[in-house]
């Protein structure tokens, strides 16, 4: 009896459409990622009318576009097993990676009191956030997927999401919105002289 429902159970996964070749928590960590997306870009959509920095609403044009992609091909490889109509594109940010280092004293930050405070620090924020979350949640799947072309299109976004987190930001420090607090010179040359390299152990095959 035993035998025979191996064999039954075997037999029955080795004709499995595309379609179902999911795991549990692949499943329920996709359904995750998507949902999330469809927030983000509906977060995309509510705040674009209320941006008022010209670089701001083109960042926020092109990675929504781009995002959107990135839905639909992670949608459409999640729901046929198969390859999506085109493989995983490459996030190009328009901006130079120099950050601006110092802490300039200011207001405390608060939340918002009312609707009308909004912002585009504020809304550059929530953009941010929207690919750190994206970013997480991607990585959880892809480390739990069992099916190999939903693996890599989750594997091969998340540098997606870091590069447009990155891009917003360099926004965030370029406008003040975001600053970047430095050691002292003596701290700071401590910590970089604090690691060296390893010899490979004596015990370990080469």
């Amino acid at each position: 009896m035993n035998n025979n429902f191996m064999d039954q159970t075997q037999s029955t996964q080795s004709n499995m459409p595309l379609s179902m070749n999911h795991g549990a928590h692949e499943v329920l960590d996709v359904h995750e990622v998507l949902s999330a997306g469809i927030g983000a870009l509906n977060t995309f959509i509510f705040l674009r009318p209320h941006v008022q920095d010209q670089e701001l609403l083109n960042i926020l044009d092109r990675q929504y576009a781009f995002m959107l992609d990135e839905y639909n091909i992670t949608a459409e490889c999640f729901k046929t097993g198969q390859d999506p109509s085109h493989p995983t594109r490459s996030y190009k940010m328009q901006m130079g990676n120099d950050s601006k280092y110092g802490l300039t004293p200011g207001q405390p930050k608060k939340p918002m009191q009312s609707a009308n405070e909004i912002n585009d620090g504020i809304i550059s924020g929530w953009l941010l956030n929207c690919h750190k979350m994206s970013a997480t949640g991607k990585t959880t799947a892809a480390l739990e997927a069992t099916n190999p072309v939903v693996r890599r299109v989750l594997q091969d976004s998340i540098p997606n999401c870091i590069e447009m987190a990155y891009e917003l930001s360099l926004y965030q420090n370029k406008q003040g919105y975001y600053q970047i607090p430095q050691l002292s010179t003596q701290d700071m040359q401590a910590m970089l002289n604090m690691y060296g390299q390893a010899d490979k152990a004596k015990d370990m095959p080469n």
